[in-house]
């Protein structure tokens, strides 16, 4: 619940997990202003748990706060126009053209995020439900800005992200297929991480010039995490139907994670978590290319 000036006597037995911000966000694209809500943290709101092999770190639940969900408070979405963006990139914005393309595709971003998440709601405290479908909206937004912002990196990250926060909604209201949508977030994700890489080498955007690559808010692994994201995706969600490709990809992937593991022993600026599933995803990756050439 977000604080929201005075509170009644049964507000102030909830447990408070937000706030709205003194100074609201400027959309830069309706001109409109929106309330700007944070996460608290401190006294046991976020109890870190294990890191997983996607680099997502767990949080476990508190006796007083129950589960929280930090990831939905990075993205900020506006009610009004219904475009979204990491909060920063609010401010990022000073394209005409631009602008007005993101405004035009309005009702498409909010019909098609009701598609899979109806009834989200911009204007209260967020929930996992409404936190989701604004990354979703997110996601639809960076398809309409230039390479200066590092959309496909920025889409890669949020895809992935997408995907978690399904896994999670899942466990919340299970029989509503989201287990199934996250898999199609995985997807994306494998998509724009590749896309991400192909960009950088042909110097068409400098994704790897992101300040922070995440993918998850707790640490970032950089260039080297985007890489290994890479190989692991295509390991885990690639596609089965042709063999041959799925071997090619694998097998290219196994000779960039090679790469970490050189650089790694030699530095001590290398994540240790990574470097240790890095090493995990070499094995996993060495076993499937050598199966085929028995």
């Amino acid at each position: 619940m977000a604080v929201t000036g005075v509170k009644t006597k049964s507000e102030t037995k909830k447990p408070v997990i937000s706030y709205w911000a003194k100074e609201k966000c400027s959309c830069p694209i309706c001109k409109k202003s929106f309330d700007h809500e944070i996460m608290m943290s401190g006294q046991g709101r976020m109890i870190a748990g294990s890191l997983t092999d996607e680099l997502h770190r767990n949080f476990e639940p508190s006796k007083k706060y129950g589960l929280v969900y930090p990831l939905i408070y990075e993205i900020g979405a506006c009610p009004n126009c219904y475009s979204a963006f990491f909060w920063n990139d609010f401010k990022e914005i000073k394209n005409r053209d631009i602008e007005d393309k993101i405004f035009g595709h309005m009702e498409k971003r909010k019909a098609a995020v009701n598609e899979i998440f109806p009834y989200f709601n911009l204007k209260h405290e967020r929930t996992l439900f409404d936190g989701v479908a604004m990354y979703y909206l997110a996601l639809l937004t960076y398809n309409d800005v230039g390479p200066e912002m590092l959309p496909t990196m920025k889409q890669a990250i949020i895809s992935l992200r997408l995907a978690w926060l399904c896994k999670d909604l899942n466990q919340r209201c299970a029989e509503h297929n989201y287990d199934y949508i996250s898999q199609v977030f995985y997807r994306k994700a494998l998509f724009f991480y590749q896309q991400a890489v192909i960009n950088e080498t042909a110097r068409t955007e400098k994704s790897s010039t992101l300040a922070n690559m995440g993918p998850d808010m707790d640490k970032n692994y950089g260039w080297d995490g985007v890489i290994y994201l890479c190989g692991l995706l295509e390991y885990k969600y690639g596609q089965q139907e042709d063999v041959q490709l799925r071997l090619k990809k694998l097998s290219e992937s196994k000779t960039a994670i090679a790469r970490i593991f050189g650089l790694g022993k030699s530095s001590k600026n290398k994540p240790g978590p990574l470097l240790e599933h890095a090493r995990n995803l070499y094995d996993d990756l060495s076993k499937v290319v050598a199966d085929d050439d028995i």
